[in-house]
């Protein structure tokens, strides 16, 4: 066996295996990730269902209103006759990610923000949440009303009233017609779609009862308006919390799938390799006992040669 085809075959041998170490260390990254996103879901899941049940009794609570006086005012809902006068500014919350390695997630949330700024007549104002929206609009040159650091990654309650206390402050002062949230919403387990709904004004129906309570009278104090004026704000709080937590285990949902879709491809790629590494060294088994083969053979005709 001649010294440089054994050289090179034993180069091949190490950079397979360097290879294979290499692709090792990803699928372990790439695993540890995915188990991260899965608890990361399931916390963010959990504090979700603690504070669902407050909110839907200040849901029941406005429904419970519009059942007493069905043709209240109120500024945070369409006027009776069901329109608002054309022109405004219209205020749009995007919910993004602060990270990336989550497959189309940010991605399709830029797109339905950009699709719903398109379709809504007058000026637009962004409010961002997430490190991935803010560098993308930052990138295209689209200025931002205000963005909400570190929220993306912890949602929290707290966060979603600052974020609230922010929507209302322009909505009150008349600086926003109408807003907007584009979030992602978790249909089921395993799906996901990119949602864009109107937070204020609302509409009537959203708070329509099918069923009347018998004879049921309530006194609200000091005015049914004024009841309105402080419980809107706690029920915004709880759908944008409700919208950040969708959204943050959509991003962790993804970021599994594209995880163990890495996680599977490596250990494809490990499997060619080690085929690759079994080829290469049963190719070095075989020249050397060809070589061995053939050098016995030479040497059993020299000796021949050397009797006759």
């Amino acid at each position: 066996m001649e010294a440089g085809g054994g050289e090179r075959v034993m180069s091949g041998v190490k950079e397979i295996k360097a290879h294979i170490a290499s692709v090792q260390d990803t699928q372990k990254i790439t695993e540890a990730m995915y188990l991260i996103a899965s608890a990361k879901m399931r916390k963010a899941k959990e504090g979700l269902d603690r504070t669902r049940p407050y909110f839907n009794a200040v849901q029941a609570e406005i429904k419970r209103i519009f059942r007493t006086d069905e043709r209240v005012e109120n500024r945070y809902f369409y006027p009776l006759e069901g329109r608002l006068p054309q022109g405004g500014t219209v205020g749009v919350l995007v919910v993004t990610a602060d990270k990336g390695l989550a497959g189309a997630y940010n991605q399709n949330v830029i797109k339905a923000a950009k699709e719903l700024a398109e379709q809504k007549v007058g000026e637009k104002e962004l409010f961002v949440v997430g490190e991935y929206g803010r560098q993308y609009y930052k990138r295209h040159n689209i200025p931002i009303r205000r963005s909400f650091l570190y929220t993306a990654q912890n949602p929290t309650m707290q966060r979603a009233r600052e974020i609230a206390s922010v929507l209302l402050d322009a909505y009150n002062a008349g600086k926003l017609k109408k807003i907007y949230i584009v979030y992602t919403d978790m249909k089921n387990g395993l799906k996901s779609e990119v949602r864009a709904t109107r937070l204020l004004p609302f509409h009537r129906a959203q708070f329509s009862s099918d069923h009347k309570e018998e004879h049921a009278e309530f006194s609200f104090e000091p005015s049914i308006g004024e009841v309105l004026d402080n419980i809107i704000p706690s029920y915004l709080s709880g759908f944008i919390y409700s919208a950040l937590v969708d959204s943050f285990c959509c991003e962790q949902n993804a970021r599994m799938e594209a995880m163990d879709a890495a996680s599977r491809n490596a250990q494809k790629l490990l499997d060619e390799l080690s085929l690759q590494l079994n080829h290469v060294r049963q190719g070095a088994i075989t020249q050397e006992i060809t070589e061995i083969s053939s050098g016995a053979q030479a040497q059993r005709r020299n000796a021949g040669e050397e009797i006759t």
